[in-house]
Parts: structure tokens; C-alpha cells; sequence
């Protein structure tokens, strides 16, 4: 179950908006998709993320991918924990396997991504 407090790209990304600062990070979908996740190489502190860009890159044991951002802003904050230790995006997605903070330069964004129940009934749709 996708939680209620997020906001989601069709991308398979989340955000958690909290003021003028935002939390990223992959559904559980994109990261039972992956695989087991054995490196992740995020953005510096600073860097300027731009919404429907990738600003990340996931390596599984399948494949390598790109994460796009959800929303546009610059970066304040990156999950060291899960450089050292991509394995707990799998484990945690929603959780300690956050990916990145960013300060939203353009909050209006929000207002074009999921909900939950709007993310539940595309991924219903995709898996048609």
C-alpha cells in the first residue's frame, strides 16, 4: 500500500512535501521492479534538480536506471546511509531509503503529481 501522505510522479518517484522543503525517494513498485539495489550515486548538496529530470542513478542486479525528480528545487540534504548501503531502498523505500531533500523553487509543481489513490489506479492501469 502506497502511503497516503506522499505525492507521486508517473516515474515511479515520491515526494513528501513539508513547507518549502520536499523529500524524495522510489516507490516500492520501482524497487521490487530493480531488484536488489547494489549502488546509487546521488546529487551533491547544492545541486539545482529540475522535475521530469533525473538527478539520481540506481544500479541493480538488472539494470542501471535513472531517477527523475518529481519536483524542481536545490538540493539540501542527501541519504549518505543509503550510498553506504543502497540495499535498504529495497528494505525501506517510503522509510530510511529516502533518497534526497530538496527546497522547492517552484511549490505550484505539487499540484501536478498523484495522490495515492490516483497513483494506485495507474499503477492499476499499467499492469492491464
Amino acid at each position: 500500500m502506497n502511503p497516503r501522505n506522499l505525492k507521486y510522479h508517473k516515474e515511479h518517484d515520491w515526494a513528501r512535501v513539508e513547507g518549502d522543503i520536499a523529500v524524495f525517494g522510489v516507490t516500492d513498485y520501482a524497487q521490487e521492479s530493480l531488484g536488489d539495489i547494489v549502488f546509487l550515486e546521488l546529487p551533491e548538496v547544492g545541486t539545482e534538480v529540475t522535475a521530469g529530470m533525473a538527478y539520481a542513478e540506481i544500479e541493480s542486479v538488472k539494470a542501471v536506471s535513472d531517477v527523475l525528480a518529481p519536483l524542481s528545487g536545490s538540493v539540501t540534504e542527501v541519504n549518505e546511509d543509503a550510498v553506504d548501503a543502497p540495499e535498504i531502498i529495497n528494505e525501506n523505500p517510503f522509510g530510511d531509503g529516502w533518497l534526497i531533500k530538496v527546497r522547492l523553487s517552484e511549490p505550484g509543481e505539487v499540484d501536478d503529481l498523484m495522490t495515492a489513490e490516483e497513483y494506485d489506479e495507474f499503477l492499476a492501469e499499467e499492469e492491464e
